[in-house]
């Protein structure tokens, strides 16, 4: 794989005023979020992006502020499995060509998907015009739709040095550019990990919609721990409302006065000040905690499609940046034997920050922008 075949280039920049970049991406954040990034930097740069999304992609809020969208066509056979597909082709094949409309209309200088369905119909246009098009993979492994691109498009940005499902064949074109992260949590960058205060901070945080097995099993973990463990550590947990009672109950019983929300305005923030993150595996989880140089205990979702999760968390465990527990094996006997690793090493607990830190790329928008410039100048 290379890394930034592009960057020495002396022509990343087009003459005169700046093109027009099309973004394909919808879905979840986990794809939204990093096309925001680059959004941003492409737009910094003096060029037009318009993004092409499906109807879910329209429900994030504050992202792609100065963006045309276009919304599209899109699905997935999911659980229905093989009996959805002559009406799934159906919604991607009118997907692609309200894109392939738009482009034609547009001339963009290149097409960047971002993964997962919502991406492909606008993909499958600009190939069909014979588009500079690209892909970017936020997991360690590469997923389905971007598998199926891989071997169509001039170029692969990965956010992982090593990518499972990635075909020999294909590693020409693939380029490690890591996972680009919202302007807070370049921000919170800046925040230093102090090991040696008073009081930890434990973060808890399974998403917006909150991850049920988070929300019994860490509060039964910390009233596993002695007393004097329980006495040093601040609980701020994000999980849902309707759980809400039974945490704060458990929480108490343990003699801990958890903060509790279903949602925190600035993650970032509350990320930043912590010592100790528990969450789940999604790429810009992992890629967050790596910029801001935050330890993390990870539990890997295992209905994630080819397990993926799995592989973003052994990314950091290797880096000395976290520790992995498969859901299979999360109890709270062995969430507090995690707990108490860090708890009662502070070096230790030091030293994973600075491994996270080390194994973060703040530079990821940069570097995929310059590849997405670079490749929509080849003809």
């Amino acid at each position: 794989m290379t890394e930034q075949r592009y960057d020495s280039r002396p022509r990343q920049q087009p003459p005169g005023p700046g093109g027009t970049y099309v973004l394909c991406a919808g879905g979840t954040g986990g794809h939204m979020v990093p096309a925001h990034c680059l959004a941003l930097e492409l737009q910094a740069r003096g060029h037009k992006v318009h993004l092409v999304t499906d109807e879910r992609g329209l429900r994030f809020p504050g992202l792609f502020p100065g963006v045309e969208i276009t919304k599209v066509d899109a699905a997935s056979t999911g659980r229905s499995g093989w009996k959805s597909l002559p009406s799934v082709a159906l919604s991607i094949w009118k997907g692609r060509n309200t894109a392939r409309r738009l482009f034609k209309a547009m001339r963009p200088r290149a097409v960047v998907g971002f993964g997962g369905y919502p991406a492909l119909p606008g993909l499958l246009a600009g190939l069909s015009l014979y588009l500079p098009c690209l892909i970017h993979e936020q997991n360690a492994v590469l997923g389905r739709t971007n598998r199926y691109l891989a071997p169509r498009v001039r170029a692969i940005a990965t956010s992982f040095p090593r990518i499972r499902r990635m075909e020999g064949s294909w590693q020409r074109r693939a380029h490690f550019v890591g996972n680009p992260v919202r302007p807070g949590v370049l921000a919170a960058r800046e925040v230093p990990f102090d090991a040696e205060t008073t009081r930890l901070k434990l973060l808890v945080t399974g998403g917006s919609q909150g991850a049920a097995i988070l929300n019994s099993i860490v509060p039964a973990a910390i009233a596993l721990l002695p007393a004097e463990l329980r006495a040093i550590i601040d609980v701020t947990h994000q999980g849902r409302e309707s759980d809400r009672d039974a945490m704060l109950a458990a929480y108490r019983a343990a003699g801990i006065a958890p903060v509790i929300a279903a949602y925190f305005p600035d993650l970032p923030a509350e990320m930043a000040s912590s010592h100790i993150v528990i969450a789940r595996s999604g790429a810009s989880t992992v890629a967050e905690l790596a910029v801001m140089g935050r330890p993390s205990i990870l539990v890997p979702l295992p209905i994630a499609t080819d397990d993926h999760q799995a592989d973003n968390a052994a990314a950091l465990v290797a880096a000395g940046a976290a520790q992995m527990i498969r859901q299979s094996e999360f109890t709270a006997e062995r969430l507090a034997q995690a707990l108490t690793l860090w708890l009662t090493d502070r070096q230790g607990l030091g030293l994973a920050a600075a491994a996270a830190r080390a194994a973060g790329h703040p530079e990821a928008a940069k570097r995929l922008a310059n590849l997405v410039i670079a490749t929509g100048l080849i003809a």
